[in-house]
């Protein structure tokens, strides 16, 4: 009987003949020499990021990687190039600076050469937007593997039919943050460059690889899009309730804006960006980009449990022997996140698609104790509080410091508009009348004193809020209007105490309130000088009344 051999299969990697069945060229982009790897599986992007990366994987299974230097945006440093098809529709100033194309075809081939001297390149095409009519195809193309495993998460993942025909992308992304800018590039002001150029439909990182770059890249891309179509794009959680009903929540960090549209009660359509169209509101993403510090199962425990096999964790501590990773731990950077696809949440709605909201919530963190816990906003209040983007920062934050500091982001999320603030404020105005959505104010910070003096909503007060926005039980409430904000406030809610409701009660200093609620007031209106050119007088004169 002659003996059975059995071979042992060769490892695809063991063998340099082999041409992995994701191979992709890239020569059109003038990238010949590295293997290119299209839309690798998530066991795949473990695998090169343990291996070419310094990549680990968490006792939760999910993949841990750090951004390096860079733990955060670089908004200073974005560029938008000045070309003849977009100039007169670009909000030019601080927040959308000027690059020639010169200088853009010079960070461009930076960024080719470095990626050309990579072993391994990754590309992930997907689709950003989950309206079919208002979606765009996006290629991201980049050598971390975690960087493509984020924006697989990030993006809307195609089906393998979707991704068969998925022919040219409208927008690329080319990624070599490894890589710093050149500084003797006219424009470039430091080693990080992130620059967008809407005639070639291209966006070049150098000098950052912190990955939420790539991520309000294609947020960026899409804000001057979807307007331009007619449609709005906003920064804001959407959330749907069992009846249908959709809302949105907009609102700057810290102020409730993930926490309160993460309601058991209802599905979430999305938590940071969305557009709003013809056929409603959609999700612009495929995945969430949460924050993780002191993260807990108890305190947030949706977020908690989708961390797991698939899901990137950025700039986490753990324990070396364990794995167990240590939220509490900010040696590295504050801005711990964690990446996972929107399917990871239980109640999530999916397709990530709603309605016409129904209710629309401006979430603000007042650290001075004057805004009301709620306010009912008109159409025109609705603009100049959308435009202002208020919440406050607390004081003790910097040595000598006492009292709490105003910050205003236009729209909510001005380091991603293109067009001015106005052109986004009449789109909403426009969409609210058209579908009689009703806009509200919430205040989730202080009470009965300023920062130090008074004391921060509950939860459970501003869930009471929200709660009575939904079931309409507010519409019925007597109002009163607010004295210096003019915004008409409900006397009555339902689990919130009454004293609550209007500010000056909650005050045992009556002069103290006045002052500190005319210095709120006067900071609106200062900060409101810079839109009104662009700003209708009605808009103008539904902000608060000073003197």
């Amino acid at each position: 009987m002659s003996a059975v051999t059995t071979q042992k299969p060769v490892p695809p990697a063991a063998s340099k003949k082999i041409q992995p069945a994701n191979a992709f060229d890239l020569s059109a982009y003038g990238i010949t020499k590295p293997l290119v790897l299209r839309n690798a599986s998530v066991a795949e992007l473990y695998e090169h990021g343990i291996q070419r990366d310094h990549s680990q994987i968490a006792s939760s299974g999910a993949l841990v990687a750090y951004s390096g230097e860079k733990t955060g945006r670089s908004p200073k440093d974005k560029r938008v190039v000045r070309e003849p098809g977009s100039e007169q529709d670009v909000w030019w100033g601080d927040v959308n600076i000027p690059l020639s194309p010169e200088s853009f075809d010079k960070n461009r081939s930076m960024a080719i050469d470095f990626l050309n001297a990579q072993d391994v390149v990754h590309v992930v095409d997907g689709y950003a937007g989950w309206s079919p009519e208002e979606r765009i195809k996006v290629r991201i193309i980049c050598s971390r593997p975690y960087h493509a495993l984020f924006m697989h998460n990030m993006l809307i993942r195609p089906t393998a039919e979707e991704l068969a025909d998925y022919g040219e992308p409208d927008f690329v992304v080319l990624n070599a943050g490894q890589c710093p800018a050149d500084t003797s590039v006219e424009g470039v002001e430091n080693e990080t460059s992130v620059a967008l150029n809407f005639a070639t439909g291209e966006f070049v990182i150098l000098g950052s690889e912190y990955a939420g770059e790539i991520k309000k890249g294609v947020f960026t891309i899409m804000n001057y899009l979807l307007p331009k179509r007619g449609v709005l794009s906003m920064h804001c959680s959407a959330n749907v309730d069992s009846e249908g009903h959709a809302a949105l929540f907009f609102g700057l960090s810290g102020t409730g804006k993930t926490t309160l549209s993460a309601d058991p009660k209802t599905n979430l359509i999305g938590d940071d960006e969305h557009g709003w169209g013809p056929n409603g509101v959609f999700n612009i993403e495929g995945g969430c980009y949460a924050k993780c510090i002191n993260l807990s199962p108890e305190g947030e425990p949706e977020i908690y449990h989708a961390i797991r096999f698939g899901t990137v964790l950025e700039n986490t501590v753990q324990d070396p022997v364990t794995r167990d990773v240590d939220y509490s731990d900010v040696s590295l950077t504050q801005n711990t996140r964690a990446s996972y696809p929107i399917e990871f949440i239980p109640h999530a709605e999916i397709p990530c698609v709603g309605d016409h909201p129904r209710d629309i919530v401006f979430l603000t963190c007042d650290a001075f104790g004057v805004l009301p816990p709620v306010s009912l906003l008109t159409p025109e209040q609705a603009m100049y509080h959308f435009i202002s983007g208020y919440t406050a920062k607390v004081a003790g934050t910097e040595v000598g410091v006492t009292e709490p500091s105003a910050t205003f982001s236009a729209c909510f999320g001005a380091p991603f508009l293109v067009w001015h603030p106005a052109k986004y404020a009449e789109l909403l105005a426009g969409m609210m009348r058209q579908h009689g959505s009703r806009a509200y104010l919430v205040n989730t910070g202080w009470s009965g004193g300023a920062y130090g003096t008074g004391e921060r909503m509950s939860l459970k007060v501003t869930r009471a809020i929200i709660d009575a926005i939904h079931d309409e039980r507010l519409l019925k409430a007597e109002t009163a209007s607010d004295e210096f904000f003019g915004l008409k406030v409900p006397r009555r809610c339902p689990h919130v105490p009454s004293e609550l409701l209007l500010p000056e009660n909650a005050w045992a200093d009556k002069a103290a309130y006045e002052k500190t609620a005319r210095k709120l007031a006067g900071l609106f209106v200062e900060n409101f000088k810079k839109y009104e050119a662009d700003t209708s007088a009605e808009v103008k004169a539904a902000g608060p009344r000073v003197g």
